[in-house]
């Protein structure tokens, strides 16, 4: 018997996405199939700065750029995301947070990496920081454990500048503009030269309105950085919402676990 075979046999489990018994040994409990259908994004009309997908081209200028960003109400440069927050991916980052599965952090960063820009070249990666008290519920930070995986594959030190010093509501379920305040009013910055003058890669699991982003690259700006970039495994289509698929079951999960900003 192969020793994969073996192992199977005697930890048998089920993928946590299809609910098929796993036929190998996995070091995440998800099969190949549900983790290959994590696909990234293709052929859509975005904006080149902030990567927001369009509805058409017209909504953009002639250098490819979105209303949001020409307003000036981002505080980042630019954003890259591998995905759309929909399909298996969402299912993928769904088991990783609320399922608790920390092994996923390693083939989630190796698919965010696919998406960075081999352009620029940066200094320092800073993770969104999670409440101490919901750090302690769920045992880990998800963005940091992707800034971790993502420095192991590039050298790029992680610095954890920034710190988030009150604890929100739930943002579902919020206008854009009241999250935004409440993203504001959220995060401080815990060491401002570690960033003055750095080209910083700021990440988080999913780009959701972008509050949380603009709120930390503001206070990444305010103590220096000469440039601030938002990596994510994905991003909310905000053309039309995005609903679990129901030909995929997600064994174990309670969908109404949504706290993104």
């Amino acid at each position: 018997m192969a020793p994969h075979q073996l192992l199977t046999a005697i930890f048998p489990d089920d993928c946590r996405i299809c609910g098929n018994p796993l036929s190998e040994f996995h070091s995440v409990p998800v099969c190949s199939r549900c983790l290959d259908a994590a696909r990234p994004h293709a052929g859509e009309c975005c904006c080149e700065r902030c990567g927001a997908p369009q509805l058409h081209r017209a909504s953009l200028d002639e250098e490819g750029v979105c209303r949001l960003c020409r307003s000036g109400k981002r505080g980042f440069d630019s954003c890259y995301s591998y995905g759309g927050y929909s399909g298996e991916l969402r299912h993928l980052i769904h088991v990783f947070k609320y399922e608790r599965v920390e092994s996923l952090a390693h083939p989630l960063a190796r698919r965010m990496l696919s998406a960075m820009p081999r352009h620029i070249a940066f200094d320092v990666i800073a993770p969104v920081p999670m409440h101490w008290w919901k750090r302690f519920r769920r045992g880990f930070n998800q963005a940091g454990l992707l800034a971790r995986e993502i420095s192991r594959n590039t050298a790029i030190p992680v610095a954890d500048v920034l710190r988030r010093s009150k604890l929100n509501q739930i943002q579902a379920g919020l206008a854009v503009s009241a999250r935004r305040r409440n993203a504001a009013a959220s995060f401080e910055l815990r060491d401002g030269e570690g960033v003055r003058n750095k080209r910083v890669l700021l990440v988080d699991d999913v780009f959701t309105t972008g509050a949380t982003a603009t709120a930390c690259a503001r206070l990444l700006k305010k103590a220096g950085a000469q440039f601030v970039a938002v990596l994510t495994i994905a991003r909310v289509d905000r053309r039309a919402p995005a609903p679990l698929s129901p030909s995929v079951p997600i064994f174990g999960l309670e969908p109404q676990c949504h706290d993104k900003e």
